[in-house]
């Protein structure tokens, strides 16, 4: 498979990955310039940029382009290797390794009023959404419309229906405690970018001690955030929804929600 094939595979699945480019080669160099390679977040990868540690070295960077979605620039001398250099050919290799990140996917647990409101706002900013309630009649088109995926199964099971990865955000509207303290724990093993919980702090105080009791680990229990949303003293459905979007959005782009005239 040519390696921009796989690029257009690797965009078609919504998948994230680096593609590794040779922008600069004098000397002795295993490649050249233009030589590519793909990198994929197992590791795995497509073309090449020389083999051996200099291969390596550009793999490991690459998966950490992926996890700060920010490029980079890589230089290697191919001289000593007993001082570092990934190789003896001779050579200089410059290697520019840009991050191929998937659209983002927000998830709605729980497609009640609140829910659909979020589903709606998050289609409209870019998001890809994906609808999940234990309900069948409230996971539908009809019951919110233009949602890119429907999942119509306990909260449990998600995981088992959908990839979950560090570009998925988990917004629970769910109906109660009950639901979450029996779904929840499956959901903090995943690989989610965000997994906030709805209700008012005492809600996620009694969910929150229930979880403990299941023996659920702190560390685990504290990836949640809960209440959710920035403080807009919000009351409506569209509000509130826009309430934890921008909350989202704040920690997607690293803000901090502070008042820009202030």
């Amino acid at each position: 498979m040519s390696i921009y094939r796989a690029i257009t595979e690797l965009e078609e699945k919504n998948e994230a990955g680096a593609i590794c480019t040779i922008v600069r080669s004098q000397g002795s160099t295993p490649r050249h310039t233009s030589s590519k390679m793909l990198v994929y977040i197992d590791g795995s990868f497509t073309g090449t940029v020389g083999g051996g540690e200099l291969e390596s070295r550009v793999i490991r960077e690459a998966l950490e382009v992926i996890q700060s979605g920010q490029p980079q620039y890589l230089e290697y001398q191919m001289a000593d290797p007993s001082r570092g250099d990934p190789g003896v050919c001779g050579g200089q290799v410059e290697v520019y390794v840009e991050p191929i990140l998937p659209k983002p996917t927000l998830v709605v647990i729980g497609s009640g009023h609140v829910g659909k409101a979020v589903a709606f706002l998050a289609k409209w900013l870019g998001f890809r959404v994906v609808v999940n309630d234990d309900r069948p009649e409230f996971c539908n088109e009809e019951a919110v419309p233009g949602a890119d995926q429907y999942i119509p199964t306990p909260m449990a099971e998600l995981p088992e229906r959908l990839k979950i990865t560090p570009w998925t955000y988990l917004v629970l509207t769910t109906r109660g405690v009950n639901v979450d303290i029996v779904g929840l724990p499956v959901l903090l093993e995943s690989q989610a970018g965000y997994i906030g919980v709805i209700g008012s702090k005492r809600r996620w105080s009694t969910t929150r001690g229930q979880l403990m009791a299941q023996g659920v680990p702190v560390e685990k229990i504290d990836r949640v955030r809960s209440p959710i949303g920035l403080e807009l003293n919000a009351e409506t459905p569209e509000e509130i929804a826009v309430s934890i979007l921008a909350e989202i959005i704040m920690l997607r782009q690293g803000g901090d929600g502070a008042v820009m005239s202030a």
